[in-house]
């Protein structure tokens, strides 16, 4: 079926899961396994970074293997990119930042995208350009929870996936925010488990993450 019609770049994904693991990858070969084990955690979404050659087979591994994973390409900050992880079959896209040429982009693609901001000014922006879900990044050096509570009471329409600085230890505080959606974190995928294929770790650190989100 074309969804074309009725997705577009606003369009929020479709996963549950409150939390997203921000992953990067540098074997294609850990990806599904990889995805296996966060959706036995009960994790059923993946931001596989474009910070290594791998992002791009990672994904269209995980997209054609694992159609239950709902599967987000991060770090996207190019015009260039938008095509090659649609074509490699991820579902949305994040940005740490944004450009308006980017926009144009996800929007001529109708690809469901969540814009990286770090000032009023950039919410703002971007909430005239219709998104209503943003990526606060980098979390922590933009004012962590103290600056989430601040944007929330001018811009209470606006919600935010906080990444930069989130952990097991100040996740539940971020979550219980009204203006927040989801958090996105590293913790998840540690690269040495990732390294020596540990997915019973990785399970066991999506399973304990789940459980922080779903005890609010």
């Amino acid at each position: 079926m074309d969804t074309s019609m009725t997705t577009t770049c606003f369009t929020r994904p479709a996963f549950t899961s409150r939390v997203v693991p921000v992953i990067v990858l540098t074997d294609p070969a850990h990806a599904v396994p990889l995805a296996h084990a966060l959706l036995e955690g009960g994790v059923d979404v993946m931001e596989i970074t474009l910070r290594s050659d791998a992002a791009l087979a990672a994904i269209e591994a995980v997209a054609k293997a694992v159609p239950q994973m709902h599967t987000g390409a991060g770090t996207v900050t190019r015009v260039a990119e938008v095509q090659q992880v649609i074509d490699a079959g991820a579902t949305f896209a994040l940005s740490p930042g944004c450009t308006d040429a980017l926009v144009d982009a996800v929007k001529a693609a109708n690809l469901p995208f969540i814009p990286g901001v770090m000032t009023p000014g950039e919410v703002m922006h971007r909430r005239e350009q219709g998104f209503g879900l943003m990526k606060l990044f980098p979390a922590q050096q933009a004012g962590g929870l103290g600056m989430l509570k601040a944007l929330g009471a001018p811009l209470p329409d606006v919600q935010f996936c906080p990444t930069g600085g989130v952990s097991p230890d100040n996740l539940k505080d971020f979550l219980k925010l009204p203006n927040v959606a989801m958090a996105g974190g590293s913790w998840l995928t540690p690269a040495d488990a990732l390294a020596r294929g540990d997915w019973a770790l990785i399970t066991r650190l999506a399973r304990e993450a789940t459980a922080l989100a779903n005890d609010l």
